[in-house]
């Protein structure tokens, strides 16, 4: 049935010709079957006039006009050759229903207006014996209703056409907006981790700098000092390096300048101190560490901090009021590895479907981001038990 209803939609012209063929063979045996029923006209009139109308109804959807004008031609062509009504007539309601569903305005207009005089003037032409002048007017109006009702039909397909086109292209209106704002928000929270990257290469060559000073002030006198300072200055340089090709490919381009100085960037170590600002808050968070801690190249402590940050925020703002939450961080030989749960009501669909969408510029968008720069992998979404679990995993990657 499906597959019936597909073909129909799709060749809808198809379709009226075969209704267009039955109403012509409906007509032909009328005739043949009732000679009479053509009252005093030619016997040629007939079979353009039917021919008229069937083609009407063959083409109604392709050109709703003209196919309309046509009708009107054929209906004035009745009357002037004394054609009584027929079975091919059917075809007017046809028209009048297309013309007012598809039809221009002034069509539509037309419709309603040669619909509604139809009956009255098909009386006129043919009155019945045996009725008077309000029988005659009563039937008229009578024989009206099918037109007037087929011209309302028509309109109110067009009205629900133009309804769900005004909604689809609302949709779509919205669609592209949203994907602005995702866009916007992914721009906005790059610019952010550029600012943080550069204050995680800026420390390092400030370290760079003072051991410099430090072995040129005695190279001399103490040259084993000044061997191991040497050896610093290697390993802050690379990673500084390693720091900088992550930084390469953020855009900065129209970022304001910022003034006012650097602060130092959190790190690891920092988490026990946010975990309990946050538990002061009112949220009751578990927090483990598994392995060997060690230190981790800056920008990786950098994202792992931040990704704690902003899953707890959300935990507080869409857990509930009785959510709790527990963070995982394990160490792993050649990685990083996060898990960060809540047993609350869990967020919107919105805020972790791919892409993210939580129009500020932060959220699951900057998670991603971030992982994305250091080369991770990130994984959000609800629990099968209810709540929300953020899982990452932070490799780390020698600096050369």
């Amino acid at each position: 049935m499906q597959r019936l209803y597909g073909f129909l939609r799709r060749y809808p012209t198809w379709v009226d010709s075969f209704w267009a063929v039955v109403l012509l063979a409906v007509s032909l045996v009328g005739e043949t079957a009732d000679p009479q029923s053509r009252g005093q006209a030619p016997e040629w009139a007939m079979v353009p006039i039917v021919l008229g109308l069937c083609l009407a109804v063959a083409l109604r959807r392709r050109m709703p006009e003209k196919t309309l004008l046509l009708v009107a031609a054929m209906g004035i062509a009745q009357l002037a050759l004394d054609v009584p009504v027929m079975a091919a007539d059917f075809a007017m309601l046809v028209i009048i229903y297309t013309a007012a569903a598809d039809g221009a305005r002034w069509a539509s207009r037309l419709a309603l207006i040669g619909g509604l005089c139809a009956a009255g003037l098909s009386h006129l032409r043919w009155p019945l014996e045996n009725v008077g002048a309000w029988g005659s007017l009563l039937l008229a109006v009578f024989e009206s209703v099918p037109f007037a009702l087929a011209w309302v039909l028509g309109d109110s397909i067009r009205t629900r056409r133009a309804y769900m086109a005004q909604l689809e292209e609302r949709a779509a209106r919205l669609e592209r907006e949203r994907e602005a704002q995702a866009k916007v928000a992914v721009a906005a929270e790059r610019a952010r981790i550029a600012r943080e990257l550069h204050d995680v290469v800026a420390h390092n060559v400030s370290v760079m700098v003072v051991q410099a000073d430090g072995a040129a002030y005695v190279m001399d006198t103490a040259p084993d000092q000044a061997k191991k300072a040497l050896e610093t200055i290697s390993g802050t340089g690379r990673q500084a390096l390693a720091e900088m090709r992550r930084l390469l490919g953020v855009l900065r381009t129209g970022e304001p300048q910022e003034t006012g100085e650097y602060v130092p960037q959190p790190d690891v170590e920092q988490l026990e101190d946010l975990i309990e600002q946050v538990r002061t808050s009112g949220l009751p968070v578990d927090y483990k560490v598994e392995g060997t801690p060690r230190p981790l190249p800056s920008g990786v402590e950098l994202t792992a901090y931040r990704i704690v940050q902003e899953a707890l925020t959300n935990t507080r703002k869409h857990g509930g009021p009785n959510a709790g939450a527990s963070v995982r961080l394990v160490y792993f030989d050649d990685g990083l590895g996060l898990l960060v749960e809540d047993d609350g009501k869990g967020a919107p669909h919105e805020l972790y479907e791919e892409g993210g969408a939580d129009g500020s510029g932060h959220g699951l968008i900057g998670m991603r981001e971030r992982v994305g720069m250091v080369g991770g992998t990130l994984d959000a979404g609800p629990r099968p038990g209810g709540g929300f679990r953020i899982s990452a995993l932070l490799p780390l990657k020698p600096a050369h």
